[in-house]
């Protein structure tokens, strides 16, 4: 999970010294001093949040608002789907989206979550959280990009928490019952213990949860105060990797980058048929005929037989040939087993489908399966 950045260059998120405080180990990632594990350890805090409830940071990541100026949410929509394949202009107040932002060649620049807001009065914004290594990219590349009369608003004075696991919803429901019943893919904005949120049914685990956007003056108030139940506990990075990976979700820079489509990635299901049949935005003509043709190559599933785990840049061969190669790759502990996924070409894509993995020049048999690793548990 660590990255080169030096510790002198590390930014930090405003609960850098909460983490420090919780006996978190904090790591270089993305360009900023996170924590990827606190003294309950990755299997640990893995397995309290398919378990109980995890609590994570992730105010590193890049938190804006597009806000049209004649008040029309349809204006902001209209811009917003020259620059990704979803259909923006189908939200309802509070419903989000997953999309990606993609390049002239259909390639994808970041993948993000898409949120008209459903506050009153607010009806006509739209809310984006883009990934922490790309947001300084995104911020530029939705300024340069956006029409006159569609401001960019980025959200630098915003924190953002992730509860995650089957015992979430109970715990925030104790300072804001009425989230008990927010459902998958929605949000709304609200007091939480008194502090203002924008708060979503959503997360990065596959289990239920939800994502907090809080001022930045507030946010270790509410981490210490969600701490404070029994059934939470902090979780770092690693954990947050494992997580992601049983549930079959990409990470951008390493199974989605400028060289992959959505639909190369799978993700087919984030373009709406309107979008699909339309298209206007970028790369349509390549997404079009994937559609249409279907990929040359496609990410899937793989599990590795026995127990040694196959790393990101494992090469996957079948029929003597290389097939393809693991993007992200370790030990589920959900499913007991080494998971993997990576990019195969289309006849090799079926699963059950027999493959051999090169590991430090090691010959380890493989199968292609189908993700996610370990159910997915919505609330909706």
């Amino acid at each position: 999970m660590a990255s080169p950045e030096s510790a002198e260059t590390l930014l930090e998120t405003p609960l850098a010294a909460w983490h420090v405080a919780q006996g978190a180990k904090m790591v270089p990632f993305a360009g900023y001093n996170m924590p990827v594990h606190y003294p309950l350890g990755i299997m640990g805090e893995h397995n309290w949040t398919r378990d109980s409830a995890g609590l994570f940071d992730v105010s590193h990541m890049g938190q804006c608002f597009l806000i049209p100026e004649d008040g029309k949410f349809e204006t902001a929509a209209a811009a917003l789907e020259k620059l990704v394949p979803a259909d923006v202009l189908s939200l309802k107040p509070g419903q989000q989206r997953y999309s990606q932002f993609l390049n002239a060649e259909g390639g994808i620049l970041d993948d993000l979550m898409i949120t008209r807001l459903g506050q009153p009065g607010h009806e006509h914004w739209i809310y984006l959280v883009v990934n922490a290594g790309s947001k300084v990219e995104d911020y530029r590349h939705l300024a340069a990009h956006l029409p006159r009369g569609v401001t960019l608003k980025i959200g630098d004075n915003l924190a953002l928490l992730a509860l995650q696991g089957p015992k979430a919803a109970a715990v925030i429901a104790r300072h804001a019952p009425a989230l008990a019943e927010l459902k998958f893919m929605t949000s709304t904005d609200l007091p939480v213990a008194g502090l203002w949120c924008h708060v979503s049914r959503t997360g990065y685990t596959g289990e239920d949860g939800l994502e907090i956007s809080v001022k930045n003056e507030d946010v270790e108030a509410l981490a210490s105060l969600l701490l404070k139940d029994e059934r939470v506990k902090p979780i770092g990075l690693g954990a947050r990797d494992s997580l992601r990976l049983e549930a079959g979700f990409c990470l951008y820079g390493h199974d989605i980058d400028t060289t992959t489509s959505p639909i190369e990635a799978d993700l087919k299901w984030s373009i709406q048929k309107r979008r699909r049949e339309e298209g206007g935005f970028p790369g349509a003509a390549r997404i079009q005929r994937e559609l249409a043709n279907g990929p040359a190559r496609l990410r899937v599933g793989i599990r590795p037989e026995g127990r040694q785990p196959a790393r990101e840049g494992t090469e996957i061969f079948a029929e003597g040939r290389r097939i393809g190669v693991i993007t992200s790759g370790g030990f589920g502990p959900t499913a007991q087993a080494p998971v993997a996924m990576g990019y195969v070409e289309t006849a090799f894509a079926k699963p059950d489908t027999p493959v051999t993995l090169v590991v430090r020049g090691k010959e380890l048999p493989a199968r292609v399966s189908a993700m996610p690793f370990a159910p997915h548990r919505y609330f909706r």
